[in-house]
C-alpha cells in the first residue's frame, strides 16, 4: 500500500489550497484517514481525520477554516484549507490506518510530506 500527495505550495495570507491524497493497493478498510503536518521545530500534529464511521476530527486552530473529505471509492482523502494563515506553514503528512487481506489488526502508513508556506 502506498499514499501519494499532492497539492501543496506557496500561498499568499487569505488564499486557498487543496491537498489530495491517494492510496493505492490492496485494503481491506479505511480506519482513518487524514492529515497531519509539522512545522520546523515542532511535533508533528495532527490536522483533521477522517474515521470509518464518516465522522472528522479536526485540530482547534484549522475549525471553520479547513475541511477534511474522503472518497472511499477512489480511497482519497481531500483537506480543503481556506484563510490561511503563516501559522499554518508546514509540512502536511497524509496518514492512513487500515485493515489488509493478508494480516491482522490494522496498520498506520503515513505519506511522504507536500509542503504548504503561506507568506506574502
Amino acid at each position: 500500500v502506498q499514499l501519494q500527495a499532492s497539492g501543496g505550495g506557496l500561498v499568499q495570507p487569505g488564499g486557498s489550497l487543496r491537498l489530495s491524497c491517494a492510496a493505492s493497493g490492496t485494503i481491506f478498510s479505511i480506519n482513518a484517514m487524514g492529515w497531519y503536518r509539522q512545522a520546523p521545530g515542532k511535533q508533528r500534529e495532527l490536522v483533521a481525520t477522517t474515521t470509518s464511521g464518516g465522522s472528522a476530527t479536526y485540530q482547534d486552530s484549522v475549525k471553520g477554516r479547513f475541511t477534511v473529505s474522503r472518497d472511499n471509492a477512489k480511497k482519497t482523502v481531500y483537506l480543503q484549507m481556506n484563510s490561511l494563515k503563516p501559522e499554518d506553514t508546514a509540512v502536511y503528512y497524509c496518514h492512513l490506518r487500515y485493515s489488509g487481506v493478508y494480516f491482522a489488526g490494522l496498520r498506520d502508513l503515513w505519506g511522504k510530506g507536500t509542503q504548504v508556506t503561506v507568506s506574502s
